[in-house]
């Protein structure tokens, strides 16, 4: 994925206000993939804060999402990075040669409650899971 062996893969998840699937995305991906994977979000139109129901419901689970701060799309994050994801929203990133673009379609939290916010924090880490699977696999125990 990488141009360079040893490389870790470069995932930007985008949606407009970068306040809620994309900022569940990128802290699954960072607690599950850990040190393996570099991750970014943005947003076309950055909010003023997180989604306070994607905090809870993240933090539910254990993943503390409170500090986050909607930052916006530029077009330097997107050529740093291995894989666009976009969350939906039908956002348009700049499309550069070599890099793989996804469009996950995903419910928006906005104005919704924890409650609403539960199935779609879930889908997101299943979908996070598989590409984590796909572009950065643990590596097995080394054996002696």
């Amino acid at each position: 994925m990488p141009d360079s062996p040893g490389a870790k893969p470069s995932i930007l998840f985008v949606c407009v206000h970068n306040a809620g699937r994309s900022q569940m995305a990128a802290a699954w991906l960072t607690h599950l993939a850990g040190d393996r994977v570099e991750v970014r979000s943005a947003g076309s139109n950055p909010g003023d804060q997180v989604n306070p129901a994607a905090v809870a419901a993240m933090a539910e689970v254990g993943i503390d999402i409170s500090a986050e701060v909607p930052k916006i799309l530029t077009v330097d994050a997107v050529k740093e990075s291995d894989v666009c994801i976009t969350m939906g929203c039908g956002d348009t990133c700049p499309v550069f040669p070599g890099k793989r673009y996804l469009d996950w379609k995903l419910d928006d939290p906005a104005g919704q409650g924890v409650e609403a916010v539960r199935p779609i924090r879930d889908e997101i880490k299943t979908l996070v899971k598989e590409l984590i699977a796909e572009i950065a696999p643990a590596k097995p125990e080394a054996t002696e």
